[in-house]
């Protein structure tokens, strides 16, 4: 068995991981970093959906880039981590033992599949959304010539799959447990304009249902259709099961790492778990809503990158006073060429939290004035504590600068900032980029909650 020697060593190489390395090796230069991940190629995760239509055409298009991490000499090795001594502080890999100083979990997710449906996944023509290039590839040159595809889950990438799909005309249907799409991110009305818009790219949706059966008519291990609670029988060539993921936590778990809720490794607030020589980052950790400081089952690259500075950074020394202090579910995509943004609780998850709220909302024009080549429809939506009016959610919906536009409200959420201070916030405005300052849309949304508890 080859030994081989390190002072950090991050098992995973997806956003977690790489974050976790690369800040570990900036902040701490002579220390040795060597990252163990399972694929040689790296997928984006939130790229993959693309593979499947006419945005990417294929995961080639979607490999993560390792040259900064190469560039900085830290050092990788593509394998598994069958095992790890934690009082000797010692990984086995692939015929390597690798002693090392500190480690780190980057271990990822895994797609979660209800139990009622586990058993299907052995018939062919049905598959998950793996975040691996051997599995997208293989769903993606079955489904080719196949026509019918079912997709259960009416989440981000169920959705955004069932979009790709359906651009290369293939007839869709999307199976959700919820009234609408996107429910854990928007309202209501916000997710009725996005299932309107995902209906006119071709994709059917039915929703307030679910799949309870995957059907093999001719008992010849092939898919043929999937039934739901009503009885409705829906013909399926191709059925994808995108219901979510489930922390990657069994090695951690052989290793005697304490779990926390719904299965992610505990850790506290600067990543470390109750070993504080072992960190956890990413889908594999166990995390807490920024506004309630409830359990979190919210899973995002943005997320695990942002935990992944905050342990390469601390790894050695607590250098900044600032942990993680909990995770706010900051979405954005694309429906039809519209975006949809969210940040922070919604109006639907803070009344049954039981949080006493303001909402305001403001629909402009994302140009000005109104007439300028490319203006279109800007809503916003905010969600404020009544007493105090700190803002604790906020959704977007309108053309591609929302993505940016929600990056802002998440700021705002984390900083604690109230409406007020959104109400005076001095911004840069340009006719051909920007609502007008007159009637920024933001910031009307923020005047329109004062309004309302001012005259309450």
């Amino acid at each position: 068995m080859r030994k081989i020697s390190c002072d950090v060593l991050v098992i995973g190489g997806g956003p977690a991981g790489g974050v976790s390395a690369v800040t570990a090796k900036m902040n701490y230069p002579n220390k040795k970093i060597l990252v163990v991940r399972e694929n040689e190629i790296q997928l984006v995760p939130c790229a993959i959906p693309y593979v499947f239509g006419e945005t990417l055409g294929c995961s080639d298009n979607d490999v993560a880039s390792c040259a900064m991490a190469e560039e900085m000499g830290i050092s990788a090795i593509v394998g598994t981590i069958e095992d790890i001594d934690v009082s000797r502080k010692v990984a086995y890999c692939c015929a390597n033992e690798i002693s090392y100083d500190k480690l780190i979990f980057a271990t990822g997710s895994v797609p979660f599949v209800h139990r009622s449906l586990r058993h299907s996944l052995v018939l062919e023509g049905v598959f998950t959304i793996a975040k691996n290039k051997e599995f997208v590839d293989k769903l993606d040159a079955y489904a080719k010539d196949k026509q019918d595809v079912v997709i259960v889950g009416s989440g981000f990438i169920g959705v955004e799959v069932a979009i790709e799909f359906a651009s290369r005309g293939k007839n869709v249907t999307v199976v959700g447990g919820s009234k609408h799409i996107l429910q854990n991110a928007f309202d209501s009305e916000v997710g009725v304009q996005a299932e309107e818009l995902m209906n006119e790219a071709g994709v059917t949706y039915v929703g307030s249902d679910r799949v309870v059966e995957i059907i093999d008519k001719n008992d010849d291990n092939v898919v043929n259709a999937v039934k739901l609670k009503s009885g409705k029988i829906i013909d399926a060539q191709v059925i994808i099961l995108a219901t979510g993921y489930k922390p990657n936590t069994e090695l951690a778990q052989r290793a005697g790492i304490s779990l926390g809720h719904y299965g992610g490794i505990w850790v506290d607030e600067y990543m470390r778990t109750e070993n504080h020589d072992i960190f956890a980052v990413g889908d594999c950790s166990s995390r807490r809503d920024f506004i309630t400081k409830e359990p979190s089952k919210v899973m995002l690259a943005s997320t695990s990158a942002a935990e992944g500075r905050i342990a390469g950074s601390s790894l050695y020394e607590i250098r900044y006073l600032k942990g993680f202090s909990g995770t706010i579910a900051i979405f954005s995509t694309m429906v039809n060429k519209t975006a949809f943004a969210s940040a922070g609780a919604t109006e639907e998850q803070a009344k049954a939290a039981n949080i006493d709220i303001v909402v305001g909302t403001f629909s402009g024009m994302n140009r000005h004035p109104a007439t300028i080549p490319g203006a279109r429809k800007q809503f916003v939506k905010l969600i404020a504590m009544r007493h105090g009016g700190q803002i604790i959610g906020g959704q977007i919906v309108g053309g591609e600068e929302a993505g940016e536009m929600i990056n802002l409200v998440g700021l705002i959420i984390e900083s604690h900032h109230d409406i007020y201070k959104v109400m005076s916030m001095q911004i840069a405005t340009q006719p051909m980029m920007t609502a007008a300052p007159t009637s920024y849309p933001l910031v009307m949304a923020s005047v329109v909650i004062a309004q309302k508890i001012q005259n309450k």
